[in-house]
């Protein structure tokens, strides 16, 4: 029998981007393992429900290698949505499927959220849209944006485009993730990723330094790597080179 279709609707598809962490491994493996440990060990559910790029540009393994590493991760719930730079022989059904191209993108849809923000203007005259929400999402590209109160517990403020300002504090288990620098006017407790999209100009700025984990360009610092005498200080911190430098703020 053939089954006549008389629906004539279409099926909607759209295109959607989303931001992703990148993570490129390095050889030996083991002992990058370890200090993706010490780093997840230092900021409890860092990876947790994120979408992760496995970039293997650099590095030369076979597909043996490359499923035991994709294991290996999945055990540190380091979920795999994509494999960046690897060559059609590392591929096979039930993989992660191969990426390319991948670059920050300038629209998001803005989901339901309980923080207010006051967005900054930009030159035309409109204002940016953050996104604050427990889980990551991204939104229209502007210069920058102003969060008018405290970053709780579990909130995430992502903007790949600019800075990010927050006129209170950020929370133990909040996150600032900015495009450009993160200025903090009030303790930060929880996480602040500056440069998200490759600015290593970019810097963190905050009255009170109580972080769980600092980032510019990529670079990560833990609580425990930052020098004791900086901790509940104003302090600025900025990139050199593959160093994050500090200094109070007079």
């Amino acid at each position: 029998m053939t089954k006549v279709l008389t629906d004539t609707r279409s099926i909607r598809i759209k295109g959607r981007s989303f931001l992703a962490l990148v993570l490129s491994p390095e050889l030996p493996l083991d002992g990058w393992l370890t200090r993706l440990d010490d780093l997840a060990s230092r900021s409890a559910g860092f990876f947790l429900g994120r979408p992760v790029v496995l970039d293997v540009e650099d590095i030369e393994f076979d597909r043996t290698q490359l499923k035991a590493l994709i294991g290996e991760l999945a055990k540190r719930n380091v979920r795999i949505m994509g494999i960046e730079g690897g060559r059609p022989s590392l591929f096979e059904p039930g993989m992660p499927p191969a990426m390319k191209g991948g670059r920050p993108a300038p629209d998001f849809e803005v989901p339901s959220a309980d923080l207010t923000a006051e967005p900054a203007k930009s030159g035309h005259g409109k204002p940016a849209e953050p996104v604050v929400r427990a889980e990551a999402q991204v939104v229209r590209a502007m210069p920058s944006i102003i969060i008018k109160e405290p970053v709780r517990s579990g909130q995430s403020v992502i903007f790949p485009e600019g800075d990010v300002t927050v006129v209170g504090s950020v929370a133990s288990g909040a996150e600032i993730i900015a495009g450009g620098s993160v200025h903090i006017y009030g303790t930060l407790r929880g996480r602040a990723l500056a440069g998200s999209v490759g600015n290593a100009s970019a810097r963190i700025f905050c009255r009170k330094l109580e972080a769980e984990l600092l980032a510019i360009d990529g670079v990560y610092k833990t609580a425990d790597d930052m020098a004791p005498h900086l901790r509940g200080q104003a302090v600025q911190l900025w990139l050199e080179g593959d160093s994050i430098m500090a200094e109070r703020l007079n």
